[in-house]
């Protein structure tokens, strides 16, 4: 059967067929495309989100470790304070009870019958380590009448014990306002034995002081070795 032409109805009809099909591509064509774009748009957002997350917690760690050394650091700060209060108490303590212990020492001089043994205890002492053939005796111009007694004294007590002789020269050369005590030369001034008052407690403050601090305040926590 041969093939005729279309008519305009016919033409019409398969145009309009050629312009669904069209149309139906198209639209699938642009469903696929907005759920690409969508998925894409997802993805997208997803990694946006995950970045901005990654971000703010990054943020907040580090304001965190900001505000964990800002309260460390606060807190020794305000502890290094407080100890440094402790230990200038402890210390103002300290000087207190050597003031009032330098304060008894000098009122030992005033009783005359003890202070007079005392120098005549001190100038044998003395004379003993050094064993000087001659030796100046020096001490407060105050003191020089019971240095004179003390001297005579002690150059007997010197001689009983050492069997030896020594001359003694006094002199009048330690300040008035000292606790006392009397200080030993050689003749040639090389050898000096101070045995003055503020010189033994001050020996006294270096010797005592570990055991004064550990009786007043108890152990230090941070000394891990004792002699």
């Amino acid at each position: 059967m041969a093939s005729r032409p279309l008519n305009d109805d016919e033409v019409l009809t398969e145009m309009n067929k050629m312009v669904a099909f069209i149309k139906q591509e198209a639209a699938e064509k642009a469903r696929e495309l907005k759920l690409k774009a969508d998925e894409e748009f997802a993805i997208e957002k997803a990694k946006i989100v995950r970045q901005e997350s990654l971000a703010i917690d990054a943020n907040f760690e580090k304001k965190r470790k900001q505000a964990e050394v800002a309260l460390k650091i606060a807190q020794s700060t305000s502890t290094n304070k407080s100890r440094l209060r402790v230990l200038q108490a402890r210390e103002q303590l300290l000087q207190d009870l050597f003031s009032e212990a330098r304060e008894k020492i000098v009122g030992l001089s005033s009783s005359t019958g003890s202070y007079s043994q005392f120098l005549e205890s001190l100038i044998v002492e003395g004379l003993l380590r050094l064993m000087e053939p001659e030796v100046i005796v020096s001490s407060r111009k105050k003191d020089g009448a019971l240095v004179e007694i003390a001297v005579n004294n002690g150059v007997q007590q010197y001689r009983e014990i050492s069997g030896r002789d020594v001359k003694v020269a006094v002199e009048a050369s330690l300040r008035d306002d000292s606790a006392g005590g009397v200080k030993l030369i050689s003749k040639d001034r090389k050898i000096v034995l101070d045995n003055t008052l503020d010189e033994r407690l001050g020996l006294l403050e270096d010797r005592m002081l570990p055991e004064i601090r550990n009786e007043l305040f108890g152990p230090n926590p941070n000394r891990k070795f004792y002699t």
